[in-house]
């Protein structure tokens, strides 16, 4: 009963110091010193209406549940947004958790309120989706609105910042997800559109859930080693000024702590420890004029010592969210590196609200302009999401839109002068995909500051790089293992599947018009749409193109396709591939064909195909053990006299313990024209006796048998056969 009693009076606490802080009156007290009384009223009714509309509803916490979208309208309040953004985050909630619909909430307070609220909403009603596809759905939903209208994002990041700010309440596996999802994707969106106000509290607070030790462990360290922390800030703060203002720059300095993620993160990446970390203390300096900026980097300069190459101009090259700054790193004293940066106040007032500065200047906050341009970028970004992966599935985007969401850049140079970002790492291909599709599907190489230099190399800021292009060139696989750029990525995977869908329509048309001659059917009744339209019917495609694509990749067996087209739907024979005549292969099928790697079979060996979903015809050696099953499944093969190229087959080789006898082996095997793709062997050969096994490139079972000869040549080679 006791601690029933303390948990009560617990909560009763919390409940009053919300009251305090989230409550109606608060907010607005808080929307009153910039907004006009007829918004406020506005404000007020929605607030009232949503605390009727949760009436009943508690958080995890034992607080009313309407504190939270109150909460939510706070932090937005202190960022100056406008009226209708206030009310969105007061009701973002309502659809979700009430009885509440869009088309009400749009009757009740506005259009531009209702499709904000609904952006903000998740998808419930989709059955049959695993919880990771519905966030996924989620997200794209959420992304597809923010094309519509951006404030939606802001009223999300809002919503994230609270509950992650009471993020204690919840289970721990639930408290490390919704972290481990923050850090991922909404503390990177914040970034990517400028938030910093909201990124960094976001980033602390997703570590300390995340890492709880690392995170006590790191504060307690950062503490010692600077000491008393705002003595040190202090006395910068004052050396600067003074010295901004005995040379006529009016500026205000502004010194802080550099957020423990950021700390955390530079020693994980540079591989530090604390003490290397330096540059823990950040100050910036705020200028009225652009020229200022300059004319205080040389003051700075003048009164602490810069660190050489620790110098960038984010006001010539703006970064993608249009935030602008100069940045420099310098001695400080004690011998702490402090880091600067110089910007005037509209770019501060951006770098701290980003896109949602647009919104303060249209309500007439602070002067200026200077936003549009964040605002403009942002929505180009966006836009771009849903052009360049807006195809994929939920779990696709959102991982597609994660690769996209780099927080470092290096900035490069066409060949006409434009400047273009790439995120740190990128490859000539990230380019040639960012100017744009085409390009990157026929690069070849590239010309670096004049130089030639293969695709997979890692560009560097003020490079200028020219794209070379082969007129019938096209994406590698391969490059999916070095692009860096979410775009190129998903074109590089596009094209792929279009290619494995071509050849896979080439396949299945010639297992149907093979399967359709064995059993007497004459190949013209493909083009009697009478005839064609059930069989498409019966195997939900609306095409032929589709039927063969399905065929080609093992997803319908031809023999079967074909019953449909006979009088009866019936096929001689018991068996669905008996007395059908073998497939021709000719090592050029590409996608939809495959070798089993269980077998390794080769030209001249007697094969038939296994018919496997996604990977089509995988063949085997009639001998392999795994040629069992179903008849249906497997398909008669033969080599065709025109069979090209060269196929892996593996060896075994049982050989003396010998110094130098591999040395040999491989000889022999390059002497023969076949290539080495793999060699194990035990790494402790304590016997008199090994086995090697090899893998090799032949042309044919000729081929092959020359490779053997000349292996059994070898003295020490006691034995060798295929395996």
């Amino acid at each position: 009963m006791e601690i029933n009693v303390i948990q009560r009076f617990s909560t009763a606490l919390r409940t009053q110091r919300a009251e305090r802080s989230f409550g109606v009156d608060a907010l607005c007290r808080e929307v009153e010193n910039y907004l006009p009384d007829v918004q406020v009223e506005q404000v007020r009714r929605a607030a009232e209406f949503a605390t009727t509309m949760h009436e009943g509803q508690r958080r995890t916490s034992g607080e009313p549940y309407v504190y939270h979208p109150l909460a939510v309208a706070r932090s937005l309040a202190e960022m100056r947004l406008d009226h209708v953004t206030l009310m969105a985050a007061i009701l973002h909630d309502v659809i979700e958790d009430t009885g509440v619909s869009k088309e009400s909430l749009a009757l009740e307070f506005g259009e531009d309120v209702a499709e904000l609220v609904d952006g903000v909403s998740k998808v419930t009603k989709i059955e049959g989706l695993t919880r990771a596809e519905r966030q996924a759905e989620s997200f794209r939903k959420l992304v597809l609105a923010m094309t519509k209208d951006l404030r939606v994002i802001l009223v999300k990041l809002a919503d994230r910042l609270h509950n992650m700010r009471t993020l204690g309440a919840v289970a721990a596996d639930k408290r490390r997800r919704v972290a481990r999802e923050t850090l991922e994707i909404y503390a990177p969106i914040a970034q990517r559109l400028g938030i910093n106000v909201i990124r960094t509290e976001l980033e602390d607070l997703s570590f300390e859930a995340l890492y709880p030790n690392r995170y006590r462990v790191l504060q307690s360290e950062v503490s010692g080693q600077l000491g008393d922390t705002r003595k040190l800030i202090k006395e910068v703060e004052h050396k600067l000024s003074t010295t901004l203002r005995e040379e006529g720059v009016g500026a205000s300095v502004v010194g802080r702590q550099k957020n423990l993620y950021s700390i955390y993160q530079k020693m994980r990446r540079k591989k530090l420890k604390l003490l290397k970390v330096t540059d823990l203390l950040g100050f910036r300096v705020i200028v009225g004029k652009v020229d200022d900026c300059y004319r205080a980097l040389g003051v700075v300069h003048h009164v602490f010592k810069p660190v050489p190459g620790e110098f960038d101009d984010y006001i010539a090259n703006p970064k993608a969210n249009g935030y602008q700054s100069l940045h420099t790193a310098c001695m400080g004293p004690g011998g702490h590196k402090i880091e600067v940066q110089i910007r005037t106040r509209d770019m501060h007032h951006v770098s701290e609200s980003g896109i949602a500065a647009h919104w303060q200047y249209k309500q007439g906050a602070r002067g200026g302009g200077g936003s549009g341009s964040s605002t403009s970028r942002a929505r180009e970004w966006v836009a771009g999401l849903f052009d360049d992966f807006g195809g994929t599935s939920p779990m696709d985007f959102v991982e597609n839109v994660k690769v996209d969401l780099f927080p470092e850049e290096v900035y490069v140079f066409t060949p006409k002068g434009d400047i273009r970002q790439l995120p740190r790492g990128a490859t000539p291909v990230d380019l040639a995909y960012a100017v744009h599709s085409e390009l990157g599907d026929r690069c070849v190489a590239a010309r670096v500051d004049g130089q030639l230099e293969p695709l997979t190399s890692v560009l560097s800021s003020g490079q200028t790089v020219e794209i070379i292009t082969a007129k019938h060139a096209r994406p590698n696989a391969a490059w999916l293992n070095f692009v860096k750029t979410a775009k190129a990525r998903a074109a590089i995977h596009n094209y792929l599947k279009r290619q494995h869908e071509d050849e896979a329509v080439r396949l299945g048309r010639r297992l149907l018009e093979g399967a359709l001659r064995d059993m007497d059917v004459p190949i013209q009744v493909l083009k009697d749409e009478r005839k064609v339209a059930p069989v498409l019917a019966a195997h939900q495609v609306d095409d032929l193109e589709a039927l063969f694509a399905l065929i080609g990749s093992g997803q319908r067996l031809a023999a079967l396709v074909v019953r449909h087209f006979m009088p009866g739907g019936t096929v001689a024979g018991s068996g669905a591939a008996e007395g059908i005549a073998p497939l021709a292969i000719e090592g050029t099928e590409g996608l939809v064909l495959d070798y089993g790697r269980c077998c390794h079979p080769i030209p001249g060996d007697d094969i038939r195909g296994f018919v496997s979903v996604g990977r089509g015809i995988v063949v085997h050696r009639l001998d392999c053990k795994h040629v069992r099953g179903r008849p249906q499944d497997w398909v008669p093969l033969v080599w065709s006299p025109k069979v090209q190229g060269e196929f892996i087959a593996g060896l075994r080789l049982d050989v003396a313990n010998k110094r130098g006898l591999m040395a040999k082996i491989t000889a022999e095997i390059a002497g023969a024209e076949a290539s080495i793709e793999n060699v194990q062997m035990p790494e402790l050969a304590g016997g008199e006796t090994i086995e090697i096994h090899f893998l090799i490139t032949v042309r044919n079972r000729i081929h092959l048998a020359r490779v053997l000869r000349r292996i059994r040549r070898i003295e020490g080679v006691e034995k060798v056969w295929r395996g």
